[in-house]
Parts: C-alpha cells; structure tokens; sequence
C-alpha cells in the first residue's frame, strides 16, 4: 500500500469515492499525455505532406509544436512526481535505513520550497506575458500555454508533498515548514546575499540525501539569481526559452519510437531474425545478444531498458547454447552500452542540443566508436563461450531466415527513416523524428497490432512522457543557471582554472576520463549531460578538443559509469530483472567493464575514430 492510500485512509474511515477520483484523475492525465504527444507527431507529419503535395504548410506548426511540448512537458513530470520517478541523484540509496527517514523530511521540505518559489515566478511571469498579449497562430494567446509552468510546479508540489509521509499530519508538517521557507526566503526584509552560503548548504545536503535533480539546480539558481538582484520572473523566463530550440522536440518523438518498440513484440521478431542469420554459428548467440541490446539502446536511450525489455528472452537463448549464467547475465548487462552513442539514442541528440553540435556530425562521430565497442564487447561474448561444447543448432536454413527476415521487415526498415531524413535534406530533426515516431505508432498499433490503441497507448506515452518531463523539467531550470553563469564568467573562469593547473591536452583527458566515470556512477546519464557539458565544452574547447570528440568521449564514459560497481544502474537493473545477489552481478561485470574500458581510452587517444567521418560535412 502506498503512502497516499495511506494518507487517504488515515483522514476518512470510507476512502473508497476518493480512491476512484484519484484512479480517473491518474487516468485522465494519462490520456492528456497522450493526446499532447500524439498531437506532436501528427502536426510534423501533416506539414511535411502538405509542403510535398500542395507546396503549403500549416502556420505556425513549429510554434504549435513547441508549446505542446512545454504542456507535455510540465505533464510528464508531473505524472513522474506522481510516480515517484523524478531523476534524482545515487547517493541517497547508500545512507541508513534511520537517515533515510531524517534525511526524508528534511529533503521533502526543502523541495517543497524550492518548487513553491519555482511556482511563484510561473505566477509573475505569466502575468507579464499576458500584459504583452502575444498571439499563436490562429489567435491563440501564448500565456495560456505558459499557464503549464505555474500549473505544473504546483501539482509537482502537492505529489511531493503526497510522498513525503505516510500519514497526513506529516505532509502537513512538510507542506507548512516547505512553504515557511519559501515565504521566508522571498518576502523577508534580509539582503538576500545573506542567504546565499546557508542555502547552498543547505541545497547540497538535500541533493545528497536524495532531492530531485530539478530543486538542486533550480535551488542553485534560485539562489544566486536573488543575490544578483535579478527578478524571479527570469527563472520562468528562462525555462519558456525551451519553445525557443526547434530541435528539442525530437527528444520526446524519438523516445515514444523507442518506448513503443519496447511495449511490443518487436524485440522477439528482431531475437529471432538474429537468432536465424547467426545461430547455427558457435557464438553466434553472443551475435544475437549484443545487436539485440545495442539496437534497443539506441532506440529506448538507456541500456536498462534493453535489459528489462530483452532479458528475459536472451539468458535462456545464451544458457541453452553453452554459456555459463555469468557470462550470460554479463552479456545482457553491458551488451547495450554501444547503443548509447547511435543514433537516434537519446543521450545523443540531448547532447548535442546542449553542446550545440549538429546531430548529424554527432551521429557521424558516433558511427566508428559504436563498431568499436561492439566488436569489444562481441569479442569478450565469443571468448566466454565454452570450446568443448557441443552446440546442437539446425544447419543454416535461407527459407527460415527469410520467413524471420519478413516477419521483422518493419523494424528492419526502421533505422532508414531518421537517417534518410536527416542527411537528404526532406526534413529537420523535428520532422525526422516525427516520422519515426509515426512510423512506429503505424506498425505497432495497426500493422502488427501488438499494442492496443485504447488499452496500451495511454501507459506507454505515460511512461515515456514521464521520462521525457524529468529531463525537460531539468533541462528548464538548468537553464536559469546556465545563464546566469555565462553572465557571472564562470566557464570563462573554470577554463582558465584548469587551464592553469593542467598545461597538457593528454593529462587534461586522463583527469576528464576519471571525473566523467565517477560521475556516470552517481548521476543518471541526462542529468549530468544538463549539468556537466555546459561547463566542459569550453574547457575542451580549450584544449583543442573537437566538441563531437568530446561529446563521444562525455557519453561512452557515462555509460560504461552505469556498469561500474558498486553504484552502477546497469547491475541493479540486471539484478532486479534476473533476481540475483548484487555481489555476484558486481563480480560478473568486472572482466568485460575492464574491456570497455580500453575502448573508452582508445575513442579518447585516437580522435580520428569520432573526428573522421563528420569531416566529411565540414
């Protein structure tokens, strides 16, 4: 029973209206998500027809997308607070049981805070767009789209209030101390620089004891804008700014692709077209599970997924072939880590939105180290196969391989969509992604019908826009902070800081290497894209570094950081998945950890491997 049930249960003897209300309300929101997402897809998709058929487009269509995306957004997170899914950093899994119930309240109240105040600036700064009274096409006012801001931090608020405890006095506690902060931090007659070291302190100690990523940076923010002098109104500001990149919408598109190809029976044709081409081979089950993983990390954008979505169909396909469960189970953990740098991988295109990188370069310079680190991991699967074991495989049959051939042709023909897209010039990133993810929603829903129109569209989508909200909801506030660095000098100054200690390019990597894997062991991969890259980007700038080398080397590092024991999200997903004792996945993992690893340190020595093919563009 979860803490809101309790919470209802504890206020009222019969709770069962409530409890229905609540399940529509969920429902509905659901639905809504949907809707938005939907909506998301079909407008690119009808500007692209249009311009082809009749030479017009539908005005405003970029606008309209945008701001759908803000609402879908601020939705999506706030579904995740529904869920208890807002991205958060490691470290709060590692204090004790007693400390986490302390620490709980304390984190509880000082997100409230920071998500009031978040709410507040919504407030003023949607009335003072709708003084200036602009229009969306059609004669839309655009405040009521800006509406999503205040709208949405206070539904994030009352869920982070819902979650705090388990009976109802407590989320009042949370609530009144939250918002007595917040009221203090705003409207008390104190120079504001006064607050500055004891909030950051008190900000940090939250992030450690498990705050969301979203109040550590907007609480940074908040913070230092207020010393400034700088009005609260510019957070939201800055975070309406999201409407102003046409390319981020394909955030969303290309990982409601991925989440839908996950939801359906995709990853068993694909399993059984690689099992057909490479089965009768010896290791030819590690072929299967290692493009098996790397294709669906690419298209979900996180090798957990792969694991969730493909694990159970792969460790009785590697065991029943002669691999011993530890090298299966190791196989099936690091075998997506390829998929993280090919594209469309989410990681990718975040990436290269927040370095302002071209997606296609970065894709080009994805390319060459995506072949490497799969014929590393491949290499690892085919050495761990037994010699001596006989394995009974039927001869090569070209019938069953074109049976299984035909039977995956729609997710074979995939990959094309994005790809022609994007380097003929028929579309932008954002048509490109709304094309994949129409494509799919077509094969998945009305082709091979594995996924229910009514039934299973509104959870996926929900599960999808909540993951999309958290990084969105990030990538928001962060924005606030970004801006107010550049104005404060502060890349300038963190490049001369290094710069200063560091006199060699190669040193510079070696350090960059080691922070970066530390850095993939505590923060989930978006986070530390959001946070991280704006800062290192000039640094390597610096150094002489190409921003797609760099950005190669940012995302193979934060993901070989998911496999790195103790804190690796990779072996928890394995272990939860597969039922195993943590010790055991952290012991399986280390010989083919310590092979990637050499691929990691071989994408940064040798820059060529990511420089080479987007030279071609240049």
């Amino acid at each position: 029973m979860n803490a809101s049930t309790d919470i209802l249960e504890d206020v009222l003897p019969d709770a069962r209206p409530l409890f229905r209300l609540r399940h529509w309300l969920h429902a509905f929101e659901n639905s809504l998500l949907a809707i938005l997402l939907a909506a998301m897809v079909l407008i690119p998709m009808a500007e692209i027809v249009l311009r082809a058929s009749l030479g017009i487009g539908i005005r405003g269509a970029i606008e309209w997308v945008l701001h759908l995306m803000l609402v879908a957004a601020m939705l999506g997170a706030a579904i995740a607070a529904r869920e208890g899914k807002l991205l958060a950093f490691a470290t709060a899994g590692l204090l004790q049981r007693r400390v986490q119930k302390i620490s709980g309240l304390f984190t509880a109240i000082v997100s409230v805070a920071v998500t009031a105040i978040l709410c507040l600036s919504g407030i003023e700064f949607v009335q003072s767009e709708r003084e200036v009274g602009k229009l969306l096409a059609y004669g839309l006012p655009v405040w009521i789209a800006e509406l999503a801001l205040p709208v949405g931090f206070a539904v994030i608020l009352a869920r982070l209030v819902k979650r705090a405890a388990e009976k109802w006095t407590g989320c009042l506690l949370v609530l009144l101390a939250g918002l007595a902060c917040a009221g203090v931090w705003r409207y008390a007659p104190v120079d504001p620089q006064v607050w500055v070291l004891p909030a950051l302190i008190i900000i940090g100690i939250a992030t450690v004891f498990g705050a969301p990523v979203f109040v550590a940076i907007a609480g940074v923010a908040l913070t230092l804008l207020a010393a400034g002098g700088i009005p609260l109104a510019s957070m939201a500001l800055d975070h309406y700014t999201l409407t102003a990149n046409s390319t981020l919408p394909a955030i969303p598109l290309f990982s409601l692709a991925g989440y839908l190809l996950a939801e359906s029976r995709a990853p068993a044709r694909l399993i059984a077209l690689f099992n057909a081409a490479f089965g009768r081979y010896r290791s030819g089950a590690a072929v299967v599970a290692v493009l098996s993983c790397t294709l669906f990390t690419s298209f979900t954008g996180a090798s957990g997924i792969a694991i969730l979505a493909l694990g159970g169909l792969l460790l009785p396909l590697l065991r029943d072939t002669g691999y011993p469960e530890k090298s299966a189970l190791t196989l099936i953990t690091g075998g997506g880590l390829p998929g993280t740098i090919l594209l469309p991988a989410l990681p990718l295109i975040l990436y290269a939105i927040v370095a302002r990188v071209s997606i296609e370069e970065m894709f080009l310079g994805g390319l060459l180290p995506v072949v490497l680190m799969f014929a590393l991991v491949l290499a690892w699967g085919i050495s761990k196969h037994p010699r001596r074991h006989h394995v009974s495989t039927a001869p090569f049959n070209l019938q069953s391989l074109l049976q299984a051939l035909w039977r995956a042709k729609w997710e074979v023909a995939l990959p094309a969509i994005p790809i022609t897209a994007l380097f003929s010039g028929l579309a932008t990133p954002l048509e490109a992604a709304a094309a994949t993810a129409f494509y799919v929603l077509i094969v998945t829903t009305l082709i091979n019908r594995d996924l229910s129109i009514r039934r299973d569209l509104p959870r996926v989508m929900a599960e999808c826009g909540l993951l999309v909200g958290g990084i969105l909801l990030i990538l928001g506030v962060a924005l606030g902070l970004t801006n107010f660095m550049v104005d404060a000098r502060i890349p300038d100054l963190a490049v001369e800081w290094v710069t200063t200690i560091i006199h060699n390019r190669w040193l510079f990597l070696i350090v960059l290497n080691g922070f970066l894997l530390l850095i993939g062991c505590v923060m989930d991969i978006y986070s530390a894209i959001i946070v991280i890259a704006p800062l290192l980007v000039p640094i390597g700038l610096a150094f002489g570094i190409d921003p797609v080398h760099l950005g190669i080397i940012f995302l193979a590092n934060l993901e070989l950081g998911y496999l790195t024991p103790p804190v690796g999200m990779n072996l928890f997903y394995a272990s939860s998945r597969f039922n195993q004792p943590m010790l055991k996945m952290c012991r399986a993992v280390m010989p083919l950890l310590a092979v990637l690893a050499v691929g990691v340190l071989m994408i940064t020595y040798i820059p060529w491997l990511s420089t080479g093919l987007p030279g071609l563009l240049r």
